[in-house]
Parts: structure tokens; sequence; C-alpha cells
């Protein structure tokens, strides 16, 4: 079966009875970035939640480096 889209998902915090958590002005920068990369005018949901879940794309120095330290 596949998986839903992230826009059809309720909200995870919310089931919970918690509040959504507000983007750095930082995390909204980044957002807005990724949307000017795709083409975009403004950040769509799936920015918004990339830019909040914080991980960054390796380059391929960063995974030299990263491997050469495991040795």
């Amino acid at each position: 079966m596949a998986r839903k889209p992230p826009w059809k998902k309720a909200n995870p915090r919310k089931a919970k009875g918690k509040k959504s958590k507000k983007l750095s002005p930082a995390k909204k920068a980044a957002a807005k970035r990724s949307a000017k990369k795709a083409d975009r005018k403004y950040p769509s949901l799936v920015d918004n939640m990339r830019a909040a879940s914080g991980r960054r794309k390796k380059t391929k120095k960063s995974r030299k480096k990263s491997a050469k330290r495991k040795r």
C-alpha cells in the first residue's frame, strides 16, 4: 500500500494535544531558499517540514571526512 502524502495526514502534535511549534527566522529563510530553488513563489508544506527537521544533505566532501574519522 502506498504511503499517504503529508498533506493528507493528521497533524501528530495536534493528536497528542500539543501546540504546533513555530519556525525560527533561520528555518523560515531555509524554507524560502528551498522554494526559490524549486521555482516556487513561497514555501510549501514539504519545504517547511524539511526546514523544521534540521536534517542537512551530506556533500561528497563531508562524507569523505566522516569516513576518514571512523578509521
